[in-house]
């Protein structure tokens, strides 16, 4: 019996009246009691408008709002707590380096490198800065196991490149990127990293500092917390250089009738009112992951990774993406197809009962294109999957050809 179900209500509910199994953590993670009730408290006993009341509920809230980002600046190893920005998710996060530092500090002529396996999150913005830049886009390509070789990494990160943006973890594949190796390799060829750790932080710890990377963003959604609510960190020399995002309330110092001052970090990059509710929540997410560690994260995921992959194995006429072994730079994360079956039907049939799995291109379609898919089915795990579930998603699946007349 995992001892984590209990803390999460969703997961003893049933759909089209089955038991749910979620295989859709890549895309949302479910939310544990704790965090729903820290949430709650907040709205019922605090809310109020932080940073702009001298009234005792203003300054609650205020506190709560700081006292979240000084927890989430522990958690990821920053300095300071005023790396830490507040967005509203990884997209928003990403699309604030591109529009604050690639639009001001990229130049015509310059490249910009990144694998192609990366989230349109992180790849559309780069493609903006470089169209209006004059800049170039340089990708790195995985080989058939989805890893990046050495030799992709030095021969695509040159002295031309002024940024290299990547992702901790690919949301297609669960490969699990060499960040140290991608960081020093940008560095030393005078280039800033933007990490994009949206898939990697619910799975792997990440000391900013250790790892010295420039910028990382991730959700606070694909981490246990409240919709809404995200992070970018950077480095406060690199903050301090970058305009504001956004303008409005709150991130100002003063405003005349024709010009304006902008607020110290980080309310530079915080305009107008904040989700402090997704704040809280995604603090008590922290404290939620450092209890149950992320060692019994890792020992956890490894084991029904393995167990999913040697019975995917089993089932005549799937194929998997991204190898089809268990790996230590492998998350439970599972691209895969049905010979003959869409992947939207392949989910459907699996909802009916009761598996949730994750169809399409899953924002990642320059990856689909280089693989020469147009879609796969997804399945992703987290720590508070059973094998039960694998089970039950493994069933299921064997009969999907069965079910539209192909045969077994």
């Amino acid at each position: 019996m995992n001892p984590y179900l209990n803390d999460f209500p969703v997961l003893k509910e049933q759909m089209n009246g089955k038991r749910l199994v979620y295989l859709d953590n890549a895309a949302t993670t479910q939310k544990p009691v704790q965090v729903l009730r820290a949430v709650n408290e907040y709205y019922r006993r605090f809310n109020a408008n932080p940073h702009r009341g001298l009234y005792a509920l203003s300054v609650k809230a205020t506190q709560m709002y700081e006292d979240a980002r000084r927890t989430v600046a522990e958690f990821i190893g920053a300095k300071k707590d005023c790396e830490v920005i507040f967005t509203r998710n990884a997209s928003e996060s990403l699309n604030l380096v591109a529009y604050s530092y690639g639009l001001n500090f990229v130049n015509r002529g310059d490249e910009i490198a990144l694998p192609v396996s990366e989230h349109h999150s992180n790849l559309v913005p780069w493609q903006m800065v470089a169209r209006v830049k004059g800049a170039k886009l340089v990708y790195l390509y995985p080989d058939a196991s989805g890893r990046l070789s050495d030799e992709e990494i030095d021969r695509k990160i040159t002295r031309k490149t002024k940024v290299v943006a990547f992702a901790q973890v690919s949301n297609v594949l669960g490969t699990v990127y060499p960040v140290r190796k991608i960081v020093r390799k940008a560095h030393s060829v005078g280039a800033v990293t933007v990490l994009d750790s949206a898939q990697g932080i619910p799975h792997y710890p990440v000391d900013v500092s250790d790892l010295d990377v420039d910028f990382m963003a991730f959700s606070g959604h694909k981490m246990l917390a409240p919709m809404g609510i995200g992070v970018l960190y950077g480095k406060e020399k690199l903050l301090n250089r970058m305009p504001p995002f956004l303008m409005g309330g709150e991130m100002i110092e003063y405003v005349h009738e024709q010009s304006a001052t902008f607020a110290p970090l980080p309310q530079k990059f915080e305009a107008g009112t904040q989700n402090v509710g997704g704040a809280v929540g995604l603090a008590e997410a922290v404290r939620y992951l450092r209890k149950v560690g992320y060692r019994t994260i890792r020992q956890t995921e490894d084991r029904l990774l393995a167990y999913t992959l040697k019975g995917l194995a089993q089932i005549p006429h799937v194929t998997v993406y991204g190898g089809t072994e268990a790996r230590e730079d492998r998350c439970g994360v599972i691209s895969f197809n049905v010979e003959g079956v869409h992947p939207h039907d392949v989910a459907s049939i699996l909802d009916a009962d009761g598996v949730a799995i994750r169809a399409g291109h899953h924002c990642a379609e320059p990856l689909l294109e280089y693989m020469h898919v147009n879609a796969t089915c997804r399945a992703s795990l987290y720590f508070y999957n059973t094998k039960e579930d694998v089970d039950a998603f493994l069933q299921s699946l064997s009969r999907v050809r069965r079910w539209l007349g192909l045969g077994a």
